[in-house]
């Protein structure tokens, strides 16, 4: 299996749904919400991938990097590579369903285990489709970390009990899910949450809390505040509102805020190692990856996704090698022009 093959079945199994366009920047697909495209004029999603694009690397060959380390921890886990898969569902109405919840749920998550790291799982319109992720988990020992929507508190300490009693690694919250048109759609609500909910929520678990969504300062220290042991700085891949920052716009600021008191972990429009890289020097400590793993399991179900995966981990490594950084935690913002 090569990646060209992969993208070449995904492109069928996606018809209608994703055009697996040679570059994957929201151009083509903008307002296909639901489906897999950003909302709007998909200024969002375009901004992730543009912002991104437009950083430009520093090229060092003078140093002593020869074999650079891409190991990361996170909650206590050694994981071969910071690249993660990101909480994703919604085979059927986003990507035509040529794979069922459950199979993708089983696909991320071994596909990322086979590659050294862990996948995280969605929730979305039919709740079956976060039991689903969990249960891919617990068929992963433990190795995976569910997400749940914005949803009414009762709700939200449901599924964090369940989430419990599969043993995960961590939970989280894509706040950033609030108001989402899909959600709506299949009448499940969603919507903001208040410090005092949050606290409640993060209170209740003994689980490590992420909470995903956060685009601005402000809210990365109310994260902090009520008790997050990580954020991830994210626009919900641009479907959620249009015409905000791309990610990387933002990152350092947040970053620097944050100041190494809870990891901080990013998504959008991240589409190679090179991509990771500068996300990393932007002060990310691990990064998300969600379009490209759709692609990937549908054109290879969990050897595509892990092959994606293993590919991107071995491009970070070479930029890693041509910047001159041994480690993760070499890569700052001198890698940066």
């Amino acid at each position: 299996m090569d990646m060209k093959t992969v993208r070449q079945t995904a492109r069928e199994k996606l018809k209608g749904f994703c055009r697996v366009c040679p570059e994957c920047n929201g151009k083509a697909c903008a307002g296909e919400v639901p489906g897999m495209g950003g909302l709007g004029t998909g200024a969002s999603f375009k901004s992730n991938v543009e912002m991104l694009a437009a950083f430009r690397l520093n090229m060092r060959t003078l140093h002593g990097a020869k074999n650079p380390d891409t190991t990361y921890k996170l909650f206590g886990l050694d994981l071969a590579t910071p690249i993660l898969g990101a909480p994703i569902t919604g085979n059927v109405y986003n990507m035509g369903g040529a794979l069922n919840e459950e199979e993708w749920a089983e696909a991320i998550i071994q596909g990322c285990l086979t590659a050294g790291t862990l996948a995280c799982t969605g929730d979305g319109a039919d709740p079956a489709m976060y039991n689903s992720g969990v249960d891919a988990i617990v068929k992963g020992q433990g190795r995976g970390i569910p997400f749940i929507k914005p949803r009414e508190q009762e709700e939200v300490l449901k599924y964090l009990r369940r989430a419990e009693e599969a043993r995960v690694l961590a939970v989280g919250m894509d706040i950033d899910g609030a108001g989402l048109v899909t959600m709506a759609l299949k009448g499940q609500p969603v919507g903001p949450k208040t410090k005092e909910e949050m606290k409640e929520i993060i209170s209740s678990t003994s689980l490590p809390f992420i909470i995903k969504g956060i685009m601005t300062v402000d809210e990365a220290e109310v994260a902090i505040e009520v008790g997050a042991a990580a954020i991830v700085v994210s626009n919900h891949g641009g479907r959620v509102l249009d015409h905000t920052p791309g990610t990387a716009e933002i990152l350092s600021e947040i970053a620097a805020a944050v100041h190494g008191r809870i990891p901080v972990i990013v998504d959008g429009g991240i589409r190679s190692g090179t991509d990771v890289l500068k996300m990393l020097a932007l002060g990310a400590d691990a990064v998300l990856i969600g379009r490209p793993l759709i692609i990937s399991a549908y054109g290879g179900g969990a050897e595509g996704i892990s092959l994606a995966l293993k590919t991107m981990t071995n491009e970070l490594k070479q930029a890693m090698i041509l910047t001159g950084c041994a480690t993760l935690e070499e890569i700052n913002m001198d890698v940066l022009l």
